[in-house]
């Protein structure tokens, strides 16, 4: 069991290290990659939510007003950056440090879970996924936005070329897929759109009433 625990604690100190310029760097590649991207996640939140790996709050202006906002970090320096975020909106939530492999809510909490570019740094993808199944309430909507493996095959052999220097200086793959195992989890999908040579990918997919 030491083995994921030790990668998590790499993770963290490499998110830990990117927080000062992780927004610099995150809108350069929203301007060219994932432009309205985070609009269009918050847009389908409602209720209860849970942002897992919400890092320095980059969604929070896109969230509507009525939404019960919880935040989920593993890197206490991006939740910092958050936190000074959601004072300066004005914007009450809930922002905790916590693994997304192992959330520290009782099953059936929220209506709503979104991910946002994540599942390419969470250790056990699978794991973050099957965490976000446990805490939705029957019926609950799991919202993703996330880079992904290409079904280019030009554009899939650039991405396996310079994975292996991404996750080890990044933590970042660049090959992941959550459509490999949500159904698996338990998820059924409802939608995917994807975008950009098939790198961007927005998945909603519920938990079964």
């Amino acid at each position: 069991m030491d083995e994921p625990t030790s990668e998590t604690d790499r993770v963290r100190r490499i998110l830990d290290k990117e927080a000062p310029n992780y927004d610099r760097q995150m809108g350069f590649f929203e301007r060219i990659l994932f432009a309205g991207g985070r609009e269009w996640a918050c847009a389908q939140a409602q209720g209860e939510v849970l942002e897992i790996a919400i890092g320095t709050a980059r969604n929070l202006p896109h969230y509507a007003d009525d939404v019960r906002l919880t935040g989920v970090e593993l890197s206490p320096e991006m939740l910092a950056i958050g936190r000074r975020r959601a004072e300066g909106l004005g914007r009450d939530v809930d922002l905790l440090i916590g693994d997304a492999q192992a959330l520290n809510f009782e099953d059936e909490s929220f209506d709503t879970v979104i991910i946002t570019f994540a599942l390419c740094t969470i250790p056990d993808d699978r794991m973050a996924a099957s965490e976000a199944y446990r805490v939705l309430r029957p019926g609950g909507r799991l919202v993703l936005l996330e880079h992904v493996r290409s079904p280019s095959l030009a554009v899939r052999s650039v991405q396996r070329l310079i994975d292996p220097l991404s996750v080890r200086f990044g933590a970042d793959h660049l090959v992941r897929e959550p459509l490999d195992y949500l159904a698996d989890v338990g998820f059924e999908v409802a939608d995917v759109e994807r975008l950009k040579w098939g790198i961007v990918e927005r998945v909603l997919a519920h938990r079964p009433a």
